[in-house]
């Protein structure tokens, strides 16, 4: 649904803080922070899932699955997955 990585670059892409995205999605700071410190997807209960990705979006983040198109016209960052392998 959504990584770690995601959530770290759609807070920049914003400019807010954990607290802020916490306060946004009416999830914990605490389930926040683990969110964001987990590998690869977050795993979680999946209404606390739903109501992150939910705030980030009202907030006007597309979040990208791999391999989607974007559907957005607006400017964005996108992780090529060969970038991360050649830099291994």
């Amino acid at each position: 649904m959504i990584t770690a990585q995601q959530m770290r670059a759609a807070r920049a892409l914003l400019g807010i803080d954990q607290k802020r995205l916490a306060e946004m999605s009416g999830v914990s700071l605490p389930t926040i922070q683990r969110m964001e410190s987990s590998g690869g997807r977050v795993r979680g209960v999946v209404e606390t899932l739903t109501k992150v990705v939910e705030a980030l979006d009202a907030a006007g983040v597309e979040l990208i699955g791999e391999n989607a198109p974007s559907t957005g016209s607006g400017r964005g960052v996108r992780l090529k997955e060969s970038t991360r392998s050649s830099d291994a």
